[in-house]
């Protein structure tokens, strides 16, 4: 009875599971679920296999949790949870299931019929597709309804008397249940703040969580801290421990030079950047914990030099992008819609899983269809009602057309190019091209010699996002790319860049230009200013300016900033690309080059994953050392 796993319709598990995330959000007692279009799964699925059997042979259904239905063999119907007994010969088998509450979901366990590859999933509206599964489900008491995370005891490394109750504190920030113990009879049930500083923690009012623990197990609810107050409590009243619940995804890369603060800023953005990995990638694991567009795709460029993970990156994309027919963009937002796009072509470019992009095409083509669909008279797209524009938390002069958006939308159609069937391949290939005239006609300015923002209100306003994404996406030529380095990147003029989240593309081009001791600098000044300060994992937003009292106000909220965010483990990236010089030549990493950046470094130790295959990468004295070794599995 091996290799058998609980089966489902593609893309119903991940729905499921990204409604259950984005509903997860609970705010000073407040449920906040996500405010976009959430993508439900199917009730009803049969799923249908055919055998021709040798011997007799005997099989058990079992189904999701809260679902009915039946087994069908030949004309025959039985229950779930019945032993069937097959005769030799041919065999045909169908399950047929609903269920409200979740996704629909069975478990057929037998020595030879049972749940593996080969079962075809029919939703009656479509042509039977093969089922999915995962490989975290391949036991039939581990319900698909609920991750069963695995679990790590942490004991507090502090407690502090204070403001009249007892304040715990742990070595790291978490994701944890708290669980607390009453050392005494008669005590009450305690309420307990929990904080990702000490401060938050302390503040009674303001703290984001707030809970009881259930009586019968003695656990607070699953939520982000490092910090537990207690009100009211002496030393000695409660045994206080967090059970850290995460999904085991193993961390394949490791970097270790004869730089002291580079180790110790790869070590904590590398946890960091786990604590947001789950299910899905995560913007961080306190405030949102919701799956975006933006801040995925900026994971995926990490993921695939710490983890190489596939699953959680086809998770995150199915998740994203929800059903057909598509009538909103991924998070509203216009430009997470063309990141999703990019987002597919980057996941191929890892994996080299031309399969996983074909199941995706017709989700892309539609999605392209709506964006192509929101053009100009230009062929720029432009917001609809209700529609977010963001791209970055920037003063853009937003009159019309934004160029950063079309610098997007020019990306968005290379990638269509690459993998549409060949039929349509010159459509998006062509429109490209008249984009590129379009931009060039009437975003550039010759004078500043740089693109604005808008050509329709005259001011001719000039930020850094149109002209970083030119350079990264090779929409300006190498004269080009150093006249943009000139009078945009290093003109002081022009306003900064104030988001991680936008840093991060502007570290990667001044990478690709070839600033790597600006790049470095800037890594030391930001990541490392972050562990002077005591930094465990690393923050939404750092102000090297401010005080570390004042580092923890966002969007107006005095603890609205997440210490613990996903985009701030770009570091990982840039060290493993730009400075241990860890490329791959073609899709999956089949080749790829090593270029250590020797100015840098006179050691590098170091284990970074590149397609199927696990590379040790050994710098000293000169001589580099690579060695291929099997990814385990």
């Amino acid at each position: 009875m091996n290799n058998s796993y609980w089966i489902w319709y593609p893309g119903d598990f991940e729905h499921y599971h990204a409604m259950k995330q984005n509903f997860s959000r609970v705010e000073r007692g407040c449920p906040w679920p996500a405010f976009w279009k959430s993508e439900g799964f199917r009730n009803r699925v049969a799923f249908r296999r055919e055998y021709a059997l040798k011997e007799e042979t005997r099989f058990t259904v079992f189904g999701v949790t809260g679902s009915q239905g039946y087994v069908q063999v030949g004309e025959s119907k039985y229950p779930f949870g019945a032993e069937i007994v097959c005769s030799p010969g041919p065999v045909r088998i169908s399950v047929h299931i609903g269920c409200i509450g979740c996704v629909p979901s069975v478990f057929v366990q037998g020595d030879i019929i049972r749940s593996d590859d080969g079962w075809l999933a029919d939703d009656y509206d479509a042509d039977p597709v093969p089922a999915a599964h995962s490989r975290y489900f391949t036991d039939p008491d581990r319900d698909p309804a609920e991750w069963a995370y695995t679990e790590k005891v942490y004991e507090p490394v502090s407690a502090e008397q204070v403001c009249g109750g007892m304040l715990y504190g742990f070595e790291t920030e978490l994701t944890a249940a708290l669980e607390l113990s009453p050392l005494r009879e008669g005590l009450p049930i305690p309420v307990v703040y929990l904080g990702e500083s000490r401060a938050e923690a302390l503040d009674t009012e303001n703290c984001y969580y707030h809970c009881s623990p259930d009586p019968a197990d003695g656990r607070c609810p699953r939520q982000a801290l490092r910090f537990a107050f207690l009100p009211d409590c002496a030393p000695g009243d409660y045994a206080i421990r967090a059970m850290h619940q995460y999904i085991d995804i193993p961390v394949r890369a490791e970097f270790q030079s004869d730089d002291e603060e580079l180790n110790r800023i790869f070590a904590v953005a590398a946890h960091t950047f786990m604590l947001c990995s789950g299910a899905f990638f995560l913007d961080g694991i306190k405030r949102d914990k919701w799956i975006w567009g933006g801040d995925a795709y900026q994971s995926l460029f990490v993921n695939h030099y710490l983890t190489a993970d596939r699953e959680i990156e086809k998770r995150t994309l199915i998740a994203l992008r929800g059903n057909d027919p598509v009538t909103t963009h991924v998070n509203t937002i216009l430009d997470y819609s063309l990141l999703w796009l990019l987002s597919v072509d980057s996941y191929y470019e890892s994996y080299g899983d031309r399969a996983f992009v074909d199941f995706l095409w017709p989700k892309m083509e539609s999605l392209m269809e709506l964006c192509m669909g929101q053009r100009e008279e230009h062929g720029f797209i432009v917001g609809r009602k209700r529609d977010w524009v963001y791209i970055d938390w920037a003063e853009f002069d937003r009159d019309g057309p934004l160029c950063a958006e079309q610098m997007l939308l020019c990306e968005a159609y290379r990638v269509m190019a690459k993998f549409a069937p060949v039929e349509k391949c010159g459509l998006y290939e062509a429109e490209r091209a008249a984009l590129l005239e379009q931009l060039e006609c009437c975003f550039w300015d010759a004078e500043k010699q740089a693109y604005i923002d808008s050509f329709t209100s005259g001011r001719r306003h000039v930020t850094r996002h149109a002209s970083i994404f030119a350079i990264l996406f090779d929409i300006a030529d190498e004269e080009r790319k150093k006249t943009l380095a000139r009078s945009v990147l290093f003109n002081d003029a022009v306003p900064a860049i104030t988001t991680p989240y936008f840093r991060f593309y502007e570290l990667e081009v001044l990478c690709r230009l070839g600033f790597l001791e600006e790049v470095l600098r800037e890594i030391k000044r930001y990541w490392g200013g972050m562990l002077k300060l005591g930094a465990v994992t690393f923050w939404e937003e750092y102000d090297p300016d401010k005080p570390l009292e004042e580092q923890y106000e966002m969007y107006g909220d005095p603890f609205g900033k997440s210490l613990c965010h996903a985009w701030a483990a770009g570091p990982i990236y840039l060290l493993a690309r730009y400075f241990v010089g860890l490329k791959p030549c073609s899709p999956g990493g089949t080749e790829y080059t090593v270029s250590p950046r020797t100015e840098f470094f006179r050691t590098l130790q170091c284990r970074f994953p590149m397609g199927e295959k696990q590379l040790r990468i050994h710098l000293e004295h000169g001589i580099l050392n690579v060695t291929e070794e099997q990814a385990a599995e």
